[in-house]
């Protein structure tokens, strides 16, 4: 193809330069083989290839440069064919020079336009993407100048304030200055949803008053910081206030702060979410020390008893002794000395408790697994009894001490024994027994299993049995085995729940012997 294809105004002013070319090269070619004009009047063809190059392609260039060239050396046949000599052999040199050189410099200015236009055009493509993404997304976007504030901010710097704060309590005005310096120059649908159609054009609107996040985004600038990312409170048109994640990438050239990105997400429901978990976690572990409590008074009750009761007997005794005449002073010493005895394990067992509930038991202690064990029936002894329940424990030979928090370990058991009691109350087990088995699978850790009688774990509770809030029970909150693999996993254990191949479920409690340094 000669010449290049346009729009219908395009095509127009191709067909006028063609024209002029077409014309201006039979006037040149005239004048140069009919008239007696002695002049490099050939040269003038150069005229012709730079109205031609408006309307022709590459290779039409190319044919068209032929052509003059063609017609140039026609006309020095025509003219000085017979007769020539070495001043019109010059002028043909020259006008064939001319002609070639305006050939390559027009080509290149075709390469290099070709060039500008292919990048034109990708620079179109790449614009049309970057608003395509920026109208379309979920996210909140704006595009707004900031070159204003960065300029007064630089000044500031340069009088030697280097903490925008600090300059701001001293310059009250300064804060509503500075916003009002910034430019929104373009805000995505999603932004207009998150503030409202007023707010996103005027930072004005959604800024709280004593704001002071806005004060760092001030100094990331003076500071001239590349990204600021922080929690901000904004206010919408309804009036609702928001908190969002504003997340700001800052140029490198000063140049282009008249186009900034900001991005807001709206996490307030998220906010939300996680402050009521952590005031129900918050609840759940006062519920489950509340517990855990409760157990050890019932257990304190019960071992209390016994001692007390002995040390009433003894004193009953005593008296007696005394009462005989004479007083039978050995038998005395003898029952003032088991009163003793008594009184003492009754203290004893006193510190024990104490020391459950004390700060110092949350420190790593070297624990045997199977007096732990015990210690935590004597807990739950009351508990049993009242269920029916039948606690087997079995001890493989070789299971060594762990390194471990004694009150978590137990906490752990109290609540696997009693979720596995509730549930064999629930489905009125006829035979009630908890296994228990200590053992050693591998050399760095050690293993409780614990395996009820019950009717087992369903289908539908096995995917979310350790997660936050699931429960079976119509009163449970649903967190309690959740914290227990938290309190395990936080010391480098493991918790997993599943049923026995013969019925009920079990619960296998994987221990760290010697739990890594993080973990401690």
């Amino acid at each position: 193809m000669i010449f290049r294809v346009r729009d219908v105004e395009g095509s127009g002013q191709n067909l006028v330069f063609a024209l002029i070319a077409i014309a201006l090269a039979a006037a040149v070619f005239y004048v140069d083989t009919y008239t007696d004009i002695e002049g490099a009047v050939a040269v003038l063809y150069v005229v012709v290839m730079l109205l031609a190059v408006q309307a022709s392609t590459r290779v039409g260039l190319l044919v068209i440069a032929a052509v003059c060239a063609a017609l140039t050396l026609v006309s020095y046949v025509v003219t000085h064919g017979k007769d020539a000599d070495l001043q019109s052999t010059v002028r043909l040199a020259v006008a064939l020079a001319a002609l070639c050189v305006t050939t390559m410099l027009l080509l290149k200015s075709e390469t290099a336009r070709l060039a500008l236009l292919s990048i034109n055009s990708a620079l179109k493509e790449s614009e049309a993407r970057y608003r395509s993404i920026f109208d379309r997304t979920r996210v909140a976007l704006w595009e707004r100048d900031y070159s204003k504030l960065r300029g007064y901010l630089i000044d500031v710097r340069a009088q030697g304030v280097t903490d925008i704060k600090a300059y701001a309590r001293a310059n009250p005005s300064v804060l509503d200055h500075c916003v009002g310096l910034i430019k929104v120059v373009a805000a995505n649908e999603a932004a207009c949803e998150m503030l409202g159609s007023a707010s996103v054009r005027s930072p004005r609107r959604f800024i709280l008053p004593g704001q002071e996040k806005l004060l760092d985004v001030f100094q990331a600038i003076m500071d001239g910081e590349r990204v600021f990312e922080d929690k901000v409170e904004v206010l919408a048109d309804n009036g609702e206030t928001k908190l969002v994640l504003l997340s700001i990438s800052f140029p490198e050239d000063p140049a282009a702060f008249n186009r900034v990105v900001v991005s807001m997400v709206d996490v307030t429901q998220r906010e939300v979410a996680l402050k009521a978990l952590a005031e129900a976690q918050a609840e759940l572990t006062k519920a489950s020390k509340a517990a855990t409590v409760g157990a050890m008074s019932a257990s304190l009750a019960h071992e209390l008893n016994q001692p007390l009761g002995a040390i009433v007997v003894n004193a009953q005794t005593l008296l007696r002794w005394l009462d005989r005449d004479p007083p039978d002073l050995v038998a005395v010493r003898r029952s003032a000395e088991r009163m003793i005895r008594d009184s003492q394990r009754a203290s004893e067992i006193i510190q024990n408790t104490r020391g459950l509930l004390s700060p110092a038991s949350n420190k790593l202690e070297t624990l045997n697994l199977g007096s732990l064990v015990d210690e935590t029936m004597a807990l739950m002894e009351h508990e049993l009894q009242r269920s029916g329940t039948t606690v087997l424990v079995d001890q493989k030979p070789g299971v060594p001490s762990v390194l471990a928090v004694k009150i978590e370990l137990q906490q752990v058991l109290i609540n696997l024994i009693t979720n596995a009691v509730q549930a064999m109350d629930e489905a009125g087990c006829p035979e009630r027994i908890i296994k228990i088995a200590i053992e050693r699978p591998d050399i760095e850790h050690v293993c409780i299993a614990l395996r009820d009688s019950g009717p087992g774990i369903t289908q539908d509770a096995k995917d979310k049995l350790f997660s936050p809030f699931f429960t079976t029970k119509a009163t449970g909150m649903g967190m309690g085995l959740s914290i227990c693999r938290s309190t395990l996993e936080a010391r480098g254990g493991k918790l997993d729940g599943t049923n026995h191949p013969e019925g009920g479920a079990i619960f296998e409690m994987r221990l760290p012997i010697k739990p890594e340094l993080e973990h401690a």
